[in-house]
């Protein structure tokens, strides 16, 4: 794909896009705007539109909050974002001059939903980054992202948000960090950014998660952040605090000192998720259909094989660092 810059990095930092899971109040923006502004950050996320599982709990403001967007540019001097999921939002979005639109997971799943918002942009040049779909899918993440190239858009990123499973976890979405691994590799100029606040579900999990995405080389994070997170409207419990943003962001400058290994890991994951799939693929046109189903678990148990040798050897590397 021939893909044009997003515009949003300054210099080698990743580019952190924060701000309230949704829009609640025009002080609660602009409150924590002037907040997120303070720590540096150059770019405003607030949900308006919501979309819930179960009707009668907040499905956003609405339209209303844009109005609230153009002040926290105004004031700020920030960029601001927020998540598209049908034509009218796209209109109203592009009419209140919103720099940055994402699709979320929800919408990724439909194509004729992606396909709608697609059409829409056509004629504009308005950055667009699209989640991963709900379930670890990524030709329907691929799908979507193509979809809007041949509509003509051209400022396109990823957002790897995490997946759900039915199995246990200690993640609100697990990982699967091979998938978006996979997707670069497919698509090795597409800038992908980390969700850690979907993927974890809970705002002590955001730094750790946060960091693991910037080892493994993606382009930026978007962070939950709330003034006064306690008493969201939604996901209260996976949002931080401006101060909190702050305080991770000094973190995150010290980079992984053993980039080499990183690396490497890195193309152990990419490469043993390319040889699995292809060999899968063969056997599937040839075995039982319980048989390749059994092909699909050992592939799933070498993927977390893969990722506890990568967490392992990060483990050592920082032994290593102490003892020296």
């Amino acid at each position: 794909m021939d893909l044009k810059p997003l515009a949003l990095r300054e210099k080698d930092t990743p580019i952190i896009i924060a701000g309230p899971c949704s829009a609640e109040t025009e002080e609660q923006v602009l409150q924590t705007a002037l907040e997120i502004a303070a720590s540096g950050v150059k770019l405003f996320r607030a949900g308006i539109w919501k979309p819930r599982t179960k009707p009668g709990s907040f499905e956003g403001v609405g339209a209303a909050g844009l109005a609230w967007l153009k002040r926290v540019q105004k004031e700020t001097g920030m960029a601001v974002a927020t998540e598209v999921a049908t034509q009218s939002h796209v209109a109203e979005a592009l009419a209140a001059g919103v720099d940055v639109l994402w699709i979320g997971a929800r919408t990724t799943v439909n194509p004729f939903a992606v396909q709608e918002i697609a059409d829409s942009l056509q004629g504009t040049d308005i950055p667009v980054l699209v989640k991963n779909p709900v379930n670890p899918d990524i030709e329907l993440w691929i799908g979507a992202i193509q979809r809007l190239y041949r509509a003509g858009v051209r400022r396109i990123g990823a957002v790897h948000r995490g997946f759900c499973s039915h199995e246990k976890s200690a993640y609100r979405n697990v990982p699967l960090w091979q998938i978006p691994l996979e997707l670069r590799r497919q698509i090795s100029n597409l800038p992908i950014f980390c969700d850690p606040s979907h993927i974890g579900g809970r705002r002590n999990l955001i730094a750790p998660l946060s960091q693991q995405a910037l080892d493994l080389n993606f382009d930026g994070l978007l962070i939950e952040t709330h003034c006064q997170p306690e008493t969201a409207w939604s996901d209260a419990d996976q949002q931080i605090t401006p101060e909190a943003l702050c305080q991770l962001i000094r973190q995150l400058t010290n980079k992984n000192k053993n980039d080499e290994i990183v690396r490497h890991i890195h193309t152990l994951l990419s490469e043993q998720n390319t040889c699995e799939t292809e060999r899968i693929s063969q056997f599937s046109q040839h075995a039982p259909h319980h048989l390749s189903d059994l092909c699909r678990q050992i592939q799933c148990i070498d993927e977390k094989l893969m990722w506890l040798l990568y967490e392992r050897m990060k483990i050592s590397c920082e032994l290593t660092i102490h003892k020296n």
